[in-house]
């Protein structure tokens, strides 16, 4: 099987080389010190077509497949894991789910709007005390008339505050029952929809994690995605394309940090000679370099199986639990690398380090992933 870059991923990972050049790299240390949401980062590659990768192209979108999906978070991911976060949430989340269970009024209403950035897009499911229980979510939506009064709070939604738009899954039958919720479309200015508090993170600080909270917020019935009771159902068939992202975006953060730690390696000398020389560190950077392939082989077979409509169940799931692990790892190694000089803001390994934690917890943890591959092995 060839996972070797085509015509259109070279070209994506080119183009990501020099707008993280130009537009983020410069600015990156400040923004995560002030855990800033450049917005107006995200505007600009919705200008490059970044932020409706996969959606075809009568809706604004760029057309292309999951290769290069996992090639443009890859990259970004290399420069800013933040960023690689907010527009990987924003496409496969937000954005996917529109497109996967919309109508066709409602996705030439939403999608050209989400695929250039005109509008950015979030994804609510988490509850502050459902994560991975999200059948016992309390949020809810009553019926009346036209209408869905929906109220509640979701917390841990990337774009909380700033996203234009939300997909939001609300529990509208009973507790626990896996047919029990709907999916909204809820737009920014819905009277009773409010952005709430921002989370002061460890890492991804660049990317915006808020709740979301809702009052009383009427929603008219054209706003729902599918069928009603279908919202959960829907939500772990879209969290099947969003743990190849978060893989590739672990998978970005573990090239990057090797990529330092290698080059650091090869340019620090002690006793006379550089530290790759020494067996120490040379075993090192063989483990970080056959993680990191083995990552990368686990994440292109699933996008793959993806761009040919295969289930991914167990392959995305083998994939982001493998690559975020992996991320972790190599990043941790790149640190020790470097050694003082790694635990400093003045090299990349320090953030790389940080971000990387986040990929064994977000849109579900690793011990999920687990899960997920032993009922799958298991049946």
């Amino acid at each position: 099987m060839d996972f070797g870059l085509n015509e259109n991923q070279q070209m994506i990972a080119q183009m990501i080389r020099d707008f993280g050049a130009k537009e983020i790299t410069p600015h990156r240390d400040q923004w995560d010190e002030e855990q800033y949401f450049p917005v107006e980062v995200m505007k600009k590659l919705g200008e490059l077509g970044l932020m409706g990768v996969l959606v075809p192209q009568e809706y604004g979108g760029s057309g292309f497949g999951y290769e290069e999906y996992v090639t443009a978070i890859l990259e970004l991911s290399k420069v800013d894991p933040s960023i690689g976060l907010s527009m990987a949430a924003h496409n496969s989340l937000c954005t996917g789910h529109i497109l996967q269970f919309g109508n066709e009024e409602q996705k030439k209403k939403w999608l050209p709007k989400l695929a250039t950035a005109e509008w950015i897009g979030a994804w609510g499911l988490t509850e502050p005390n459902t994560g991975s229980d999200a059948g016992n979510m309390k949020t809810t939506a009553e019926q009346d008339g036209d209408y869905w009064v929906i109220n509640g709070a979701k917390n841990w939604i990337t774009h909380g505050k700033s996203g234009d738009v939300a997909v939001v899954i609300v529990r509208t039958g009973e507790i626990g029952d896996s047919h029990g919720m709907t999916a909204f479309v809820v737009e920014r200015g819905t009277e009773g929809f409010r952005g709430g508090r921002k989370e002061n993170k460890l890492g991804m600080r660049l990317s915006e994690t808020a709740e979301m909270i809702f009052e009383d917020c009427r929603v008219h019935k054209d706003n729902i995605l599918g069928e009603v009771g279908h919202g959960f159902i829907q939500s772990m068939k879209v969290l099947d394309g969003g743990r190849i992202s978060i893989a590739a975006l672990s998978l970005g953060i573990a090239q990057g940090a090797y990529d330092a730690a290698l080059a650091y390696s090869q340019e620090r000398h002690q006793f006379n000679q550089p530290i790759s020389k020494f067996q120490g560190i040379a075993f090192k950077l063989a483990d970080m370099a056959t993680e990191l392939e083995a990552a990368k082989l686990l994440t292109f077979q699933a996008a793959d199986l993806k761009n040919r409509g295969m289930s991914v169940n167990k392959q995305s799931a083998m994939a982001k639990y493998h690559a975020s692990e992996a991320a972790v790892r190599i990043s941790t190694e790149a640190v020790q690398i470097f050694g003082g000089y790694g635990y400093t803001k003045d090299y990349p390994v320090e953030k790389f380090y940080r971000d990387s934690k986040l990929c064994t917890i977000g849109e579900g943890t690793s011990e999920i992933q687990k899960l997920v591959i032993s009922r799958s092995i298991l049946k």
